[in-house]
């Protein structure tokens, strides 16, 4: 048994998967925190911009 965890800890098989399936997921999770920042920051453009339309009295 004790050969066996010996070997199994100096196996790196698997090991780029592992870095790829991380580095993935640090990818989206980045994705997505840009995805909700620019969402919130384009609706308060969007509100800015439509009360400033409202405000002009051109009728």
């Amino acid at each position: 048994m004790l050969e066996f965890l010996s070997r199994f800890g100096q196996s790196e098989d698997g090991a780029v998967s592992v870095d790829w399936i991380v580095i993935t997921a640090a990818v989206v999770g980045m994705s997505a925190v840009a995805f909700f920042t620019v969402e919130d920051a384009s609706f308060a453009l969007m509100d800015s911009a439509g009360g400033a339309v409202l405000a002009q009295d051109d009728f």
